[in-house]
């Protein structure tokens, strides 16, 4: 079943993720690396913290969306591209094809963030609330791509995605080149895949921590069973982390170098939101502040080492914030 990701994770490389940073930086520009002392402090290492969330739709995610239409044929989205999403994804997705002039439909389950559901249309596209989590959107998908010929865009399952989310890596290695490890949240893999590529290519002792929510622990189980695992449910507050399974290309290049991941539970991810606004004065969502949360939790074994934290998004609703702040 994996075999078509194995060919297909060939084309994730450090040229491709070279040529994606020359076509996006025409629309988007680095993010910081900014060192934090109190958060250095309580951890007990030198911690920076990489600012994805400051990127255009608040998500590291418009890095790939970009090089995706960069690179696509046009008479391959000439009927529209399709996507579904819990939020940072469809943001993304709908923020980059306006810029392209591509029709962008985006299919989120029914319980989906309001604030999330509305910028999503103020970027043009086309909103369908459809079914119980993401998994659910997905499946009808399907549907949607036989009726009306839509391109579906599975987020973590394009390479040209991977390649442009792999340009956060690029980054990272040019600020701090003797960085020792880089802790990453976990959802769908293609974050953490992405950076795992960079730093094969440029220095591969550096440490990749993965985090995921205790209640959505797909990739963690998957490492300890040995093969790629769905999970029955993924119910976060989370959204970010909120996936049943990564997909399958991020497994197929993560499951033999990313052998450690940390994993939270609810109270820990609403108590690393408030660290994230404590120690860095951003407002980080569940999976965004997830990073600084594991750093915490696993100070003892960072202790004294140059550590980069990723704060993937930033886009939390308001009823998560009060529920942190409570």
């Amino acid at each position: 079943m994996l075999k078509k990701y194995e060919r297909l994770c060939e084309r994730v490389t450090i040229k491709g993720i070279l040529k994606a940073r020359s076509a996006i930086s025409h629309y988007i520009n680095k993010t910081n690396l900014i060192y934090y002392s109190e958060l250095s402090r309580l951890i007990g290492c030198d911690a920076f913290v990489k600012h994805e969330n400051h990127l255009p739709t608040g998500s590291f995610k418009i890095r790939g969306a970009m090089n995706f239409f960069h690179n696509i044929r046009k008479e391959e989205v000439e009927h529209g591209v399709l996507v579904s999403t819990r939020g940072n994804h469809g943001l993304a997705m709908a923020w980059a094809a306006r810029w392209y002039n591509i029709p962008c439909t985006v299919v989120v389950p029914e319980n989906n963030n309001p604030e999330t559901n509305r910028t999503i249309e103020s970027f043009g596209a086309e909103l369908i609330e459809h079914g119980h989590d993401f998994y659910d959107a997905q499946f009808y998908c399907d549907e949607l791509v036989a009726a009306a010929g839509y391109y579906y865009v599975e987020q973590g399952n394009e390479p040209d995605m991977l390649n442009g989310i792999g340009t956060m890596g690029l980054e990272i290695f040019e600020d701090m080149p003797d960085v020792d490890a880089i802790i990453c949240p976990i959802g769908g893999g293609a974050g953490c895949a992405s950076l795992l590529r960079v730093a094969q290519a440029v220095n591969p002792a550096v440490e990749i921590i993965g985090v995921q929510a205790a209640n959505a622990p797909a990739f963690y189980e998957s490492l300890h069973k040995g093969d790629w695992t769905v999970l029955d449910r993924a119910d976060t507050i989370a959204d970010g982390l909120a996936a049943r399974s990564v997909f399958q290309l991020p497994y197929v290049i993560m499951k033999d170098h990313v052998r450690d991941v940390v994993l939270l539970d609810e109270d820990e991810i609403l108590e690393g939101i408030r660290q994230a606004l404590i120690t860095t004065h951003n407002l980080a969502e569940g999976a965004g502040a997830a990073s600084i949360m594991a750093a915490l939790k696993i100070r003892e074994r960072l202790a004294g080492k140059k550590v980069v934290l990723i704060m993937s998004g930033g886009n939390l609703d308001r009823k998560q914030l009060e529920l942190a702040l409570a």
